[in-house]
């Protein structure tokens, strides 16, 4: 039942992001990236794993580091669509940044 209502909330959080999107972009954007997703994380790790304040100041490490390929995939992202170039290859773009940075963030964390 407890991941059912993880799972209801998270979706929640997606879903109203979607529904501002098509009225408020900027607003839509900001509330995205918000640390919703983190701090909804951070409570199920939470009581998941009571007292282990170390699971959570690793995962708060790894957010904080994670923000470098996130800001990459925007920025990729940006860089594509003020070219006029299509969702596919800005995604494409993105993903292939992203996940060079990703790759870049687990060496350095180890």
């Amino acid at each position: 039942m407890q991941f059912f209502i993880k799972l209801a909330v998270t979706n929640l959080i997606i879903i109203s992001c979607v529904q501002i999107g098509r009225k408020f972009p900027p607003l839509a954007g900001l509330i995205a990236t918000m640390p919703l997703t983190s701090l909804l994380v951070l409570v199920w790790l939470s009581t998941d794993n009571p007292g282990n304040n170390r699971l959570l100041a690793e995962y708060t490490r790894g957010v904080l580091w994670g923000i470098i390929p996130t800001i990459l995939f925007f920025a990729a992202a940006f860089f594509c669509f003020r070219r006029q170039w299509p969702l596919s290859v800005a995604l494409t773009a993105g993903c292939g940044v992203w996940l060079a940075g990703a790759a870049v963030h687990q060496w350095l964390l180890k």
